[in-house]
């Protein structure tokens, strides 16, 4: 269940989308919440940093680490716009992020429920809790505009 701090954090995460969109990427956008305070915030750059592993969530995982000189985030929530993908959401996993919070879902590629849900596989030495569908209308028109504009 969504609260008004996640509507808040995500609304952090739509304008890390917006960026993206400006600067030609898909506009996918995370914030990273450690103990109650965000600590990285990014958005998709594959194509400008030549780096198919540079989606939103992989970039402010990667922040995060550096900040708090740990390679692993318990005690923090990830944002992001779209449901993540199932590199994301293994680093995630890999991370021991506590909790997942995404917007639109991904019927292509999603890994927490529309394809594949990796997040609820028991068998993981680490759980994460996920919630989807956090202003899913809003981040779901970002992707929209941006695709209808590319066509």
């Amino acid at each position: 269940m969504s609260s008004e701090l996640d509507h808040q954090f995500m609304m952090q995460a739509l304008e890390q989308a917006k960026l993206a969109a400006q600067a030609g990427e898909v506009p996918v956008g995370a914030v990273l919440v450690h103990n109650g305070a965000v600590i990285s915030k990014a958005f998709n750059r594959p194509i400008g940093n030549h780096d198919p592993s540079a989606h939103a969530e992989m970039l402010a995982l990667r922040s995060a680490a550096g900040e708090i000189q740990n390679y692993r985030l318990p005690g923090s929530t990830l944002y992001v716009t779209l449901e993540p993908c199932v590199m994301c959401a293994g680093a995630m996993l890999h991370a021991r992020v506590d909790r997942v919070v995404f917007g639109a879902r991904d019927p292509k590629t999603g890994a927490a429920g529309s394809v594949v849900d990796i997040f609820s596989i028991n068998q993981l030495n680490h759980q994460t809790t996920v919630d989807g569908g956090v202003l899913e209308s809003e981040c779901g028109q970002v992707l929209k505009d941006f695709f209808k504009e590319r066509r």
